[in-house]
């Protein structure tokens, strides 16, 4: 059973494929396109597929369309209905309605050979539940799913066990927890279903003050549903002008009190849809998705407020993601067994020889040293910043050691040196990777192992003061934890590091800069190096630095190639 799977509707166009109830490649259509999130989810855009995504699932999978037999499109028409009847202000909506619903023949156009009798549509919020539920380790799960909007929800709540889904609650549009923080994401200035995370991160220099007034309307109801009238933000804080810069005393003021008491609220009211899960279900493990999962925050409080021992969310966790959860979802309905995700890393990859062919075409002098692990540290420990390209790219939108900007966590302005490299607002932090049999020595309150970035844990007091560059304001940080036997080089390099500095934790960032997606390709990463102040380049086995590349490029350089 060859199933690919395409969400192409909203944002994040992406594609994903499942062979046999395996996952065998998803990727996000930015890593090709080059544009930041694919598209914008307007309705004029809605026709737009993800065929950068779908042409390269099929070459890694040696595959023509019509090889196929099925192709799972994250959005059902069947079930949509008008958006004034829904109580959505968006007079365009019906134009996403009639592109969704000529899907199969834009799709056979886009991959000659389809036959568009073989589109079949799941329903988003399905599809979201199914990309994390089944892609998860676990064959039985009470699953929530919380984003902006499906085709007339915004908000599923039920249980998996095997391939078969229970629906238990569903919340009715127009209420939205994730147009409820896309409104105050356009509020404060920053562009919404996009920046959201900024927001996140910016709540953490307020205070609630806004939160007893939140609690009377943005509440959970006794059916698993909840209330979230958009209220007029105005009212607490002035609008901010989106190309004003954002000052530092603006981060402890009114939009950081807004922002703060907003996410204060959606991650009490997650808690209470969380637990009524549970109060239906009993289960042990919870498995989330929707763009509202990759709150970190709000995810860490349902581990540690909720009854269920393990909570699972799926790494691309947003409207990426429900390509994946479509195909599983239909290749689980034909029969097939699903098989666990195996991690991350679903895209694009580069043997050790394409990476070097890469280096010399582009004239760039570089090693290939007998022992990486050491050099890499030796950079790190004296305070370089490291790009880190290896492996296949991730699936969804944090950096997890495939694509990363590393640097020393002990220096405390590599906080604010970061920021400056990739041209983003300083009140943003940066995450600790951590070897994952040392991480419970210097982070609590969060579920360990944490491989996805997905969650925040609260850094012990005692080790503040020795990783201060990853420690955000409010002495937590998002961590991602390496497991040297899945990602061998990079637990290599973090173990020579701390052989070095005591320190087992280096920042991790993503590798790109601001407003754009991340690097994907070698191309990609050639660009980033040439063009932002990076000390060294490791692309698989190999090693650039940048003294080395500029020499190269002096007058009288002459013989420029590669050398072990």
């Amino acid at each position: 059973m060859r199933v690919l799977g395409v969400n192409a509707l909203f944002h994040d166009p992406s594609a994903a494929l499942v062979v046999d109830g395996q996952v065998v490649a998803a990727a996000e259509e930015e890593r090709f396109s080059r544009r930041k999130h694919g598209k914008r989810p307007v309705p004029f855009a809605a026709w737009e597929l993800p065929e950068l995504a779908m042409r390269w699932c099929l070459r890694q999978a040696g595959l023509r369309p019509e090889d196929l037999d099925a192709v799972a499109y994250s959005f059902d028409p069947a079930l949509a209905r008008p958006a004034a009847a829904m109580g959505l202000e968006d007079p365009w909506d019906h134009l996403r309605l009639t592109y969704a619903e000529r899907a199969p023949q834009f799709l056979a156009a886009a991959l000659p050979g389809l036959d568009p009798a073989n589109v079949r549509f799941v329903a988003h919020h399905v599809a979201h539940a199914a990309s994390g539920a089944l892609a998860s380790p676990h064959r039985r799960s009470s699953v929530l799913v919380l984003d902006g909007r499906g085709e007339h929800a915004s908000h599923l709540a039920g249980r998996y066990v095997g391939a078969e889904l229970e629906v238990l609650a569903s919340q009715e549009l127009p209420h939205s927890l994730g147009l409820l923080y896309e409104s105050l994401t356009e509020h404060l200035g920053f562009l919404r279903s996009s920046d959201e995370y900024k927001v996140m991160a910016l709540a953490s220099y307020g205070t609630p003050r806004h939160l007893e007034e939140l609690r009377e309307t943005v509440r959970a109801t006794d059916d698993g549903g909840f209330r979230a009238p958009i209220p007029d933000w105005a009212r607490w804080a002035p609008p901010r002008d989106r190309d004003a810069r954002l000052e530092e005393e603006s981060w402890r003021g009114a939009w950081a009190d807004l922002a703060c008491s907003v996410q204060a609220r959606l991650e009490e009211v997650l808690v209470d849809l969380a637990r009524w899960v549970h109060a239906q279900t009993g289960d042990r493990v919870l498995t989330m998705a929707g763009g509202t999962a990759l709150n970190c925050v709000a995810n860490s409080r349902i581990w540690r407020e909720t009854p269920f021992e393990e909570v699972w969310v799926q790494p691309a966790a947003g409207d990426a993601g429900t390509a994946l959860g479509a195909a599983l979802q239909v290749a689980a309905g034909a029969g097939e067994e699903p098989v666990p995700m195996p991690g991350a890393g679903l895209g694009r990859g580069w043997s050790d020889d394409e990476l070097a062919g890469w280096l010399r075409g582009a004239a760039v002098p570089f090693t290939t040293p007998d022992d990486l692990a050491e050099e890499v540290a030796d950079v790190l420990a004296g305070n370089g910043v490291v790009a880190w390209f290896e492996g296949r790219s991730e699936f969804g939108p944090r950096a997890l050691g495939r694509r990363s900007l590393l640097a020393n966590p002990g220096v405390a302005a590599n906080l604010e040196r970061l920021n400056e490299v990739k041209g983003r607002e300083q009140f943003r932090p940066v995450a600790p990777m951590v070897l994952a049999d040392r991480a419970a020595e210097i982070f609590t309150d969060g579920p360990l192992p944490s491989p996805y970035m997905l969650f925040v844990h609260t850094v012990r007091p005692e080790w503040r003061e020795r990783i201060p560059a990853v420690v955000h304001v409010d002495g937590t940080a998002r961590i991602q934890t390496v497991d040297p036997a899945d990602q061998p080089r990079l637990g290599a390099a973090l173990r020579a590091f701390e052989r070095r500095t005591g320190l087992p934790v280096v920042v991790n960032t993503s590798l790109n800069t601001a407003g754009r997606p991340m690097v994907d390709d070698p191309r990609d990463a050639l660009e980033l190096f040439g063009s932002a102040p990076v000390d060294a380049l490791v692309m698989g086995p190999h090693l650039v630095r940048r003294a080395a590349l500029f020499a190269a490029a002096a007058p009288e350089a002459v013989g420029i190639g590669g050398a072990r």
